[in-house]
């Protein structure tokens, strides 16, 4: 028998410690009508120091970000429709070299009536493709390089460029050592770009450095309903924050509850 947890805080009778139970609907949602309500279409033209950065990741219930190095085994259909929902509405999406390599990463939109959607709704046909590496060791097989009419911007602490690729492909240099300075980056794609919303879909590495630098202004998390083991400390079982503790940690508001059979949805706001 487990011994009971000590209390630091409000008595358990007090109306601070009470528990809301999660209430359930019959009301069905699609991504698409989660972005509409969410408010990602409307666009402010007010000058930005950065941009707005939302934090896109899926987890197991008992932290791993990833199974056999990729995200895709933790997700289900209702994830990836909210994965690619999200993406329709932003200006540019972020994503650490890493995760382009084990995601096998292409176009960012496909699909021509949805490009067409964000040409009505004011956007580019696409947002751009945004990569963090700080030595630039991508190659350019990656099938995201490999389309002529994908727009690439490579945030990067080296002065070298890839190699020759079918991609148009830009360059924002920060930082130093192998490091990128993500503030500066981000600076540079609002100032350069237009870039006012980013999506970040990691990986844990690259969420981890963004968190650290108050960088992020919303998480979205996907829970997925399996327990997978493994150590923590294994390049196998990262978190979806990947690197130095965080102290203080960052506390987070509840924003928003959805699930899918007994996936859930979890939208938290950031505490400036």
């Amino acid at each position: 028998m487990q011994p009971p947890r000590e209390h630091a805080g409000p008595a358990a009778g007090s109306r601070a410690a009470q528990l809301e139970r999660f209430a359930t609907t019959d009301e069905a949602l699609q991504a698409l009508d989660l972005v509409e309500e969410l408010g990602l279409w409307q666009r402010s033209h007010e000058p930005l120091e950065r941009p707005r950065v939302l934090l896109n990741m899926v987890s197991s219930l008992d932290g791993r970000a990833t199974l056999k190095h990729r995200s895709g085994p933790l997700s289900n259909p209702a994830d990836r429709a909210l994965f690619h929902a999200l993406r329709l509405a932003v200006d540019a999406v972020l994503v650490g070299a890493g995760t382009v390599r084990a995601e096998h990463y292409g176009r960012i939109i496909p699909d021509p009536q949805r490009r067409e959607l964000r040409l009505r709704r004011g956007f580019s046909e696409e947002p751009l493709a945004c990569i963090v590496s700080g030595r630039l060791t991508l190659t350019a097989d990656i099938p995201l390089l490999s389309e002529p009419a994908a727009r690439v911007v490579m945030l990067t602490s080296s002065s070298e460029s890839l190699g020759e690729v079918d991609a148009q492909v830009e360059y924002v240099r920060a930082g130093g050592d192998g490091i990128v300075d993500l503030p500066s980056a981000l600076h540079a794609l609002a100032e350069r770009f237009a870039v006012r919303t980013v999506l970040c879909e990691g990986g844990p590495h690259l969420a981890c450095q963004l968190v650290a630098d108050n960088l992020v202004d919303e998480l979205f998390l996907t829970l997925s309903p399996v327990l997978a083991g493994g150590e923590l400390a294994d390049r196998e079982a990262l978190r979806i924050l990947a690197g130095d503790e965080l102290r203080p940690p960052l506390e987070l508001e509840l924003r928003g509850v959805l699930r899918h059979a007994s996936q859930l949805f979890l939208r938290y706001g950031v505490h400036r």
